[in-house]
């Protein structure tokens, strides 16, 4: 019996949002009222209001989502990736549906008519201490439910990879519940990143229900580690998380990495750079893990893949970076 190889390494699942990135000081920013260094959740006149008073900014858009800059980058570097989301048929929709396309990403979008209402957009305030501040309004990306999933894709991928964002909508943490039960029957394997401080913080019973049973892989940075594990011990930490997932990922800014790859855990060096903006850093990071595993690398090469691609990100503005360079970064992994 010959087993068909699958056709996606990853289908993620995740907000759809069009990122508005702004550069601005942190006066400017506490003028505008959002707490600094979180991605905090506002209704759409707060977010208007502030993109209003940016007007003398120069400001940039692109399709954005943490899941969805993870899987453009593993598409990037070579993948094969399918992205689950919701967008309207505005022009934000359409935008964003044309990215995806233009990045080489199969998606549900370009299976049916988006519906009406408003695309969902995340304004992405950078200060100069390259510290990153998202004020998001979900719009019809908090409708993303069961019906937008692709079953078909899900059992054809070697992982289904949730943001744990996900966790903020009642029919969104469902939709990625019912993407790791798809998974999990078809004999695939399930990745999810808690996301965000705040989203452990305030919706921690709903992130353990998304975990479930278990997972085969998770991602997270140490100050999310942490507060899952309700400590502040980094070892501590590391065998609580030992026991909600097969193998894991913590980042450390600075300080690197470590992943538990199911029997030892590693270290992953840092590469030290003068960081201009952290937008997206922890997604291209699993973007490169992901990446890796799916592609043959041992967890370290794909540890040291994901940590010189976030590195290598963060000395420039935006969560995304320009393909040439990305290819460049794994041939340095890979020879």
């Amino acid at each position: 019996m010959t087993h068909t190889p699958p056709k996606y390494n990853v289908y993620g699942l995740g907000n759809a949002l069009v990122d508005i990135e702004c550069a601005l000081s942190a006066d400017a920013l506490a003028t505008i009222g959002m707490e600094k260094g979180v991605m905090t959740l506002l209704d759409e006149a707060v977010q208007n209001n502030a993109i209003a008073q940016l007007k003398d900014y120069k400001t940039k858009r692109i399709c954005g989502g943490s899941a969805a800059n993870t899987i453009i980058a593993i598409s990037q570097l070579g993948g094969k990736t399918f992205y689950g989301c919701k967008v309207a048929n505005d022009d934000y929709g359409q935008f964003y549906t044309q990215d995806l396309v233009t990045c080489g990403v199969d998606t549900n979008l370009t299976s049916h008519a988006p519906e009406p209402g408003i695309t969902g957009k995340c304004l992405v305030l950078v200060t100069p201490d390259a510290d990153r501040t998202m004020g998001t309004f979900l719009g019809i990306s908090s409708q993303l439910s069961e019906t937008d999933l692709n079953p078909e894709a899900i059992a054809n991928a070697d992982y289904t990879y949730m943001e744990g964002f996900l966790v903020s909508g009642d029919n969104s943490k469902q939709a990625a519940i019912k993407a790791s039960q798809l998974a999990k029957a078809a004999g695939r394997k399930v990745a999810m990143s808690l996301s965000d401080f705040n989203m452990v913080k305030f919706f921690k019973p709903g992130l353990l229900d998304m975990i479930g049973n278990g997972i085969d892989l998770l991602f997270a940075n140490e100050s999310e580690a942490l507060l899952m594990a309700d400590t502040d011990d980094l070892a501590t930490a590391i065998d609580h998380i030992k026991t909600l997932a097969k193998t894991f990922a913590i980042t450390r800014g600075p300080q690197g990495s470590i992943i538990f790859d199911g029997e030892q855990v590693l270290e992953i060096a840092p590469h030290p750079v003068d960081a201009i903006d952290t937008v997206g850093a922890g997604d291209m990071y699993a973007g490169g893990v992901l990446y890796g595993i799916t592609h043959g690398l041992t967890w370290a090469q794909a540890g040291a893949l994901g940590s010189m691609a976030s590195a290598k990100l963060v000395t420039a503005y935006g969560a995304r970076m320009a393909t040439d360079e990305l290819q460049a970064v794994l041939k340095q992994v890979v020879g």
